[in-house]
């Protein structure tokens, strides 16, 4: 089992949850954040100030997945979550972490079953 967690813009979520629905990734936990990495933010003008953004707005998915299912997923989202063919910075992160367990609350099944 492991845990996806991605980070996107919030303008590719819709194609990201379409591109996952193809390929039968139907459960995911949506977050807005706020973060920067290359892009370093930027500047806005506000009421005739200028001021300068450095977190931006993100959203970050988080996927728990059997591992047939973790490269399917992880193609997906690189699919609905970049722009263009080559993509541009911003675009978002892919973290694939290790799952020990997980536990269905409702029937207390374990494992890949509560998945």
């Amino acid at each position: 089992m492991k845990l996806i967690i991605a980070i996107i813009q919030p303008s590719k979520l819709e194609a990201v949850k379409a591109a996952l629905t193809e390929v039968e990734v139907f459960r995911l936990t949506v977050m807005d954040v706020q973060g920067f990495g290359r892009q370093k933010g930027h500047t806005e003008l506000y009421r005739g100030h200028e001021f300068s953004v450095n977190l931006l707005r993100k959203v970050q998915l988080q996927i728990a997945v059997n591992e047939e299912f973790v490269e399917p997923t992880i193609q997906a989202i690189i699919k609905g979550g970049r722009s263009g063919q080559q993509g541009e910075i911003g675009d978002g992160k892919i973290f694939v972490l290790p799952m020990d367990d997980c536990i269905r609350i409702r029937t207390g099944e374990r494992g890949s079953e509560a998945i």
